[in-house]
C-alpha cells in the first residue's frame, strides 16, 4: 500500500510511477464530489470516476492493463473526500496485486 501525495486543491493533475507503470491521475470537484481519472500512458482507465469513502476506484478497469486498485480513506471518519481535505483528512492510496 502506498499514499499518493495530494494538494488541498479542488483540481489536480499528477504522475507517477507504480508497479513500474507510469500513470496520469487527475482529481476534480464538481459540486459535492470529487472525480478521479486515471490514464496509463495514452490510455484512459477510467473517466470521471465519484470518490467514495473505501470503495475501490477502478472496479470494472482491471482488462485494460493497470496493474493495481486505488481507494480514498477518510481518516477521521466515513466522509466521501473532498477537495478541502485532499491529504490530510482523504488519502488517496495505491493497493499493488495482492494487497
Amino acid at each position: 500500500m502506498l499514499r499518493i501525495p495530494l494538494q488541498a486543491v479542488p483540481n489536480q493533475t499528477l504522475g507517477v510511477t507504480l508497479a513500474r507503470q507510469t500513470v496520469n491521475i487527475a482529481l476534480r470537484q464538481n459540486g459535492g464530489s470529487l472525480y478521479f481519472d486515471l490514464a496509463l500512458g495514452d490510455e484512459s482507465i477510467v473517466i470521471t470516476r465519484i470518490c467514495r469513502d473505501r470503495q475501490r476506484l477502478l472496479l470494472d478497469a482491471e482488462y485494460k492493463g493497470f496493474q493495481g486498485e486505488f481507494i480514498f480513506v477518510d481518516t477521521q471518519g466515513v466522509d466521501d473526500p473532498v477537495w478541502t481535505g485532499l491529504d490530510q483528512r482523504f488519502a488517496l492510496l495505491y493497493l499493488a496485486v495482492g494487497e
